[in-house]
């Protein structure tokens, strides 16, 4: 089994700038392809953005392209996501999660995720 552990998120202004990561402990992270999800208040979840198990490929969502962007260092055993130019309507609890599967189908779909981290609460100010 693997168990995921998000942190860094906080209170922030907007245009402010937070780094969350994804701890990962039980296996190793480099057989998963790692996704971002975040869920707002009062809306379903959504993807965010993503990276292939090597990080060769990344992927977003047209609301955060620009200027999240997602690594990781699998030595480390986690995964990043550099959040830039903050705005209110990125505050959401944001998740980790791990797949076994490969590609955009992969990556950007909650359904297929296989372990989840508990979240960590981004609040964006205005």
């Amino acid at each position: 089994q693997v168990q995921l552990v998000e942190s860094g998120g906080g209170l922030v202004q907007a245009g402010d700038t937070l780094r969350l990561s994804c701890a990962a402990s039980g296996r190793t992270l480099s057989s998963y392809t790692m996704g971002w999800f975040r869920q707002a208040p009062g809306k379903e979840r959504e993807f965010a953005a993503a990276i292939s198990r090597t990080g060769v490929n990344t992927y977003y969502a047209d609301s955060v392209k620009g200027r999240f962007t997602s690594s990781r260092d699998n030595g480390k055993n986690t995964v990043y996501l550099q959040m830039n130019s903050l705005k209110a309507e990125d505050t959401a609890i944001y998740f980790c999660a791990a797949s076994t599967r490969t590609g955009a189908a992969g990556a950007r779909n909650p359904y297929v995720m296989a372990y989840w981290g508990k979240g960590t609460l981004v609040t964006v100010s205005s």
